[in-house]
């Protein structure tokens, strides 16, 4: 283990040659790491925020409580990797490869997962405020503790999906899917007209189910 220790990409390269594949509280802040192998490496408390990680290849990587806002992993193999407690706010992993990835307590507020391939992507008690998740398929899944509010939900596919304390207040569901899906344990803040049926199928409490008659203009005595 190499720790505490401030890492250029040669630096890193080097350590990596020696046969290092556990780094803990060391700084790569900004570091270029474009296309680097990075298969099986952990990451402990330590400062990837700003790092170019493009095309880079993490998989089974493990970022535990580090800090990688704003991070760029674009194009990134990160099949099976497990980001852990970090910060991953503004993080970019558009077009990566995620299959199998899970994280878990991350604050991805901002994040960007266009086009990324997410076969069996798991989120757990996660923070994806204002994230772009498009088109991601979430089918089946049981979601606990994500608060979605004002992520991109276009085309995502929710379709007999368990829901459990999560939000989705203000978020844009444009041609989300929903059918099957057991939402009673979502907030899903005030329902537009026009987004009301696209929960039809879904299996909703009495609540929710007034604040949607409320949408049409209807009382519940």
């Amino acid at each position: 283990m190499l720790s505490d220790t401030i890492l250029s990409r040669a630096a890193l390269q080097t350590a990596l040659d020696a046969g290092t594949r556990s780094f803990e509280r060391c700084e790569l802040k900004g570091a270029d790491l474009r296309g680097m192998a990075l298969e099986e490496v952990v990451f402990s408390a330590c400062d990837l925020s700003d790092a170019n990680l493009t095309g880079a290849d993490l998989t089974e990587v493990r970022l535990i409580r580090c800090n990688a806002s704003k991070a760029q992993f674009s194009g990134a193999k990160c099949n099976e990797a497990h980001f852990e407690t970090c910060n991953l706010t503004a993080a970019d992993f558009s077009r990566a490869k995620l299959t199998q990835a899970r994280f878990s307590g991350c604050k991805l507020s901002g994040a960007n997962f266009a086009g990324a391939a997410t076969l069996d992507l798991t989120f757990a008690a996660c923070l994806l405020v204002n994230a772009t998740l498009s088109g991601i398929s979430f089918r089946k899944h049981k979601l606990t503790e994500l608060d979605f509010s004002d992520a991109d939900l276009t085309g995502a596919d929710f379709r007999e999906a368990e829901l459990e304390k999560c939000s989705m207040r203000e978020a844009v569901l444009k041609n989300t899917q929903f059918a099957g899906a057991d939402l009673r344990g979502c907030d899903l803040g005030a329902i537009e007209l026009n987004d009301a049926r696209m929960f039809k199928g879904a299996l909703i409490s009495k609540a929710q189910a007034s604040e949607l008659l409320r949408a049409y203009g209807l009382r519940v005595a």
